[in-house]
């Protein structure tokens, strides 16, 4: 199991899913991308932005959430805990304040609108990057890059080849 996954929750935009997959790719940490996504979930879709990278990443693709959920339920069954952390300007906990574990999925929601209710409600934790009052958001992106960096600070660096 790798240490940790970061999951994309119908993404928006294919640039930002490419870059996300490019980083995943570099440290070693496995990526899923939870349908249905907002343009063609192909690897020429994630070219421009992920480059020849893609060929090292582990890519899970779940049509829906609830087939996401699914895995997560079996690989609970086969002895693999896979916590979901949810990334949202909804959450309360900074995600600097959190602990995180190996096997921990880190999801980012869509660029548009986040992810709905029952999916918040389905994570195990929620966290938030503090930000300036007048500020909304940052690029999914550069979120998913600094939490994921945090967690793997936390849980020992990335696992390379």
């Amino acid at each position: 199991m790798p240490p940790l996954a970061l999951a994309l929750y119908q993404p928006d935009i294919p640039q930002n899913a490419g870059t996300m997959l490019r980083m995943c790719a570099c440290l070693g940490v496995e990526a899923a991308i939870i349908g249905p996504a907002g343009f063609p979930v192909t690897d020429a879709a994630f070219r421009r932005a992920g480059m020849d990278y893609l060929d090292l990443v582990t890519l899970l693709r779940h049509a829906s959430f609830d087939a996401f959920q699914a895995w997560r339920a079996a690989q609970t069954a086969a002895g693999r805990r896979r916590r979901l952390i949810l990334l949202s300007t909804r959450a309360e906990a900074p995600y600097t304040a959190s602990k995180y574990e190996s096997g921990d999925i880190l999801m980012v929601g869509r660029e548009s609108a986040g992810v709905p209710d029952d999916v918040f409600a389905a994570a195990d934790l929620a966290v938030t990057i503090p930000m300036r009052p007048q500020a909304r958001s940052l690029n999914v992106a550069v979120s998913a890059a600094m939490v994921v960096g945090e967690a793997l600070r936390q849980i020992g660096g990335n696992q390379t080849e």
